[in-house]
């Protein structure tokens, strides 16, 4: 294998995610389906947004998918309720194999390529406890739109100061794979969960369980 720099896309493939708790009044602390419905909102106004030409940074995308959902499902969420969930952004923990798995990467260049805001990465990266860790934390923030556009994706090749095939990509969104992919990255899915893949027409070039798994494949 040729690839010689790592662009993480999504942090979601290292992070555990949001989990939404404490509930708003009269919801269930266990369901899933306020996280779920406010995920698949918080993506579908990126794509929106994207379209439309009505870029909003991943924040205020976030909060107004949070407030849909919350609508949606007729629940009361008082302002400090939806302060608290949307906080949960800025403390992701990571899966407990991704530092051994991203120090058994250190030899390559690595860095994060996401639709998160800056202030969101920056805070993400430092509560996962690795700073440090990547060369570059890129957002779409810099191009205003969001991925899969291929603008966003030249962002890595153009900062990295490398060719397109030179770059692995990896994510646990299968959408995001397709979109590098398109691009002209190497790409990697992380399948945690044995979700099957969407019908895009392009495949993954890797596909792995966890990043110790990917380490595993590179290293080979």
């Amino acid at each position: 294998m040729t690839v010689r720099n790592g662009v993480y896309g999504q942090a979601h493939h290292m992070t555990t995610g949001i989990s939404p708790a404490p509930a708003p009044a009269g919801r269930d602390p266990g369901s899933d389906g306020l996280s779920g419905l406010w995920r698949a909102k918080q993506l579908e106004y990126t794509w929106l947004r994207s379209l439309m030409g009505r870029y909003e940074d991943f924040w205020k995308v976030t909060e107004s998918a949070l407030l849909f959902a919350c609508k949606n499902l007729g629940l009361s969420s008082p302002p400090a309720t939806g302060a608290q969930l949307m906080d949960g952004y800025l403390n992701l923990k990571v899966f407990p194999e991704v530092p051994q798995a991203l120090s058994a990467l250190s030899d390559y260049t690595l860095a994060i390529l996401s639709n998160g805001s800056p202030r969101m990465l920056q805070a993400a990266v430092k509560s996962a406890g690795l700073e440090g860790v990547f060369a570059h934390v890129m957002s779409v923030d810099e191009v205003k739109i969001y991925k899969p556009d291929p603008r966003v994706y030249q962002l890595a090749p153009r900062k990295l100061k490398v060719a397109r095939t030179a770059i692995g990509f990896v994510s646990s969104n299968f959408w995001d794979v397709a979109g590098a992919r398109a691009f002209g990255f190497w790409t990697c899915w992380v399948n945690r969960s044995g979700a099957p893949p969407d019908e895009l027409g392009l495949s993954p070039d890797a596909t792995v369980k966890t990043l110790t798994d990917l380490a595993d494949l590179i290293k080979a």
